[in-house]
């Protein structure tokens, strides 16, 4: 039977979010980067000195990813764009999905390759609009077509597996990869199914033994699955709509969680407080840090 442990971490910033989404860190910095999607906003907390900032940006965004020590790449509703980390100053780099104004990002992680894997969807989550893309540099290849809520994009360790799930689905997905490319190699094939059931397979990411953590929309809980499949653990998160994990800390060693309040009206609100918030799971972990992208 799966193992159920109740909240024992923390908050690691209380006010609310509309959909906290999309957390990454930077060792180079000690800084935890995540994304109000909808308030088109892009968060940063230095964990060493708890400075908190909020960046307004000027779209919607959901994925962050390091190049170097002055630039960042965002991925967002109109396309992939170079932030200049001292400024802030955005500057197109490649457009993923031209001519639909429709869609925008979701969920997304580098390959070990330097690669990244982005999602997109309808803008109200119309079925099977959006996709599931690879970037290389400049160079964009559609792999997955007809997904409508694109999550769960992480890499194995070793770079040769990748992971994906379409949440209107709730088939958590897993595909070989080329470890040099970030290339699927073959056909994927489902690891978890749970179709059917209540609450949807939202983000997740690999630790360094490969065990998937995942963020259970709507079921305030990250669950931990081997790499054959099978449920391992349950971690209670204090607000339901759990959305996207971390591995953040010098050592990797910390797991943070984006959640969200999207969708509830003040009753909902009223009896789920802690919506939207930002929490640490404090769990005992090793994980894996996020790739640069390599332009």
């Amino acid at each position: 039977m799966t193992e159920t442990h109740d909240f024992k971490g923390s908050v690691l910033f209380d006010t609310p979010l509309a959909l906290g989404e999309g957390p990454t860190y930077d060792p180079a910095t000690d800084t935890a980067w995540w994304f109000n999607i909808v308030g088109k906003e892009l968060h940063e907390l230095h964990l060493a000195s708890g400075t908190k900032r909020v960046h307004a940006l000027p779209f919607m965004a959901s994925v962050l990813a390091r190049i170097d020590d002055k630039r960042q790449l965002i991925a967002s509703e109109d396309g992939l764009f170079i932030r200049d980390t001292a400024t802030g100053a955005l500057t197109l780099h490649v457009e993923f999905e031209p001519g639909k104004p429709g869609n925008r990002s979701n969920d997304g992680r580098t390959h070990s390759s330097g690669a990244l894997w982005i999602g997109t969807m309808g803008k109200s989550a119309e079925d099977g609009a959006g996709a599931i893309y690879h970037v290389a540099g400049s160079t964009v290849t559609r792999l997955y077509d007809r997904v409508s809520i694109p999550n769960s994009i992480c890499f194995s360790p070793d770079g040769a597996i990748g992971y994906f799930v379409d949440s209107k689905v709730n088939k958590l997905m897993r595909v070989a990869v080329d470890p040099a490319t970030g290339l699927p190699t073959g056909e994927a094939t489902v690891l978890v199914d749970v179709a059917g059931e209540p609450h949807d397979i939202d983000g997740s990411v690999c630790d360094a033994d490969g065990n998937i953590w995942n963020a259970r929309w709507s079921a305030g809980a990250v669950d931990r699955y081997a790499p054959d499949g099978r449920h391992l653990a349950r971690y209670r998160v204090p607000a339901s709509q759990s959305s996207c994990p971390a591995f953040i800390g010098a050592k990797a060693d910390r797991l943070m969680v984006t959640s969200a309040f999207q969708g509830m009206d003040a009753t909902a609100r009223g009896a789920d407080p802690q919506a939207g918030m930002t929490f640490e799971l404090g769990v005992s972990v090793i994980g894996v840090f996020d790739a640069p992208f390599r332009l």
